[in-house]
């Protein structure tokens, strides 16, 4: 069964709130059942846009998460997640200690963009993981 974040073209299960992202699709419009929790996207790019967006404009800037440990405590909370075997596997991935600053977005993209991905494949699996789409999300969200 393809992941619920690949069929929404999200790959970090962004859930639906007040939002409205760029290229998410339309309630009116959307496709498949039992995922009106989540947000779903024209393509992955702009799954991967609205994933960066958050982590590096409001997780990094409005909330001060400067951290895996941080970003992934409230991205996944334990009361619906296993909270510290997602930090453990995003730090293990990332090569990026839990508790080490991850830098500025602007000077560190790729540490962000590593562990964009290392979410993305805790959230998805490694099928149907498009490396050049989350790139191209990147460059969308920073533009």
């Amino acid at each position: 069964m393809i992941p619920r974040g690949i069929r929404n073209n999200n790959p970090l299960n962004i859930r639906r709130s007040k939002d409205q992202w760029q290229g998410q699709i339309a309630p009116s419009l959307r496709r498949g059942l039992g995922e009106a929790s989540f947000c779903q996207f024209e393509t992955m790019e702009y799954g991967w846009r609205a994933a960066f967006v958050l982590l590096t404009r409001t997780y990094y800037h409005k909330y001060r998460l400067y951290t895996i440990r941080g970003i992934v405590s409230k991205w996944a909370p334990a009361s619906e997640n296993n909270t510290e075997a997602y930090i453990r596997n995003v730090s293990r991935l990332t090569g990026i200690d839990p508790d080490e600053p991850i830098g500025i977005p602007s000077e560190s993209p790729a540490r962000w963009m590593m562990v964009g991905a290392a979410m993305g494949i805790q959230e998805c699996g490694t099928d149907g993981f498009d490396m050049f789409a989350m790139m191209r999300g990147w460059t969308m969200a920073r533009g």
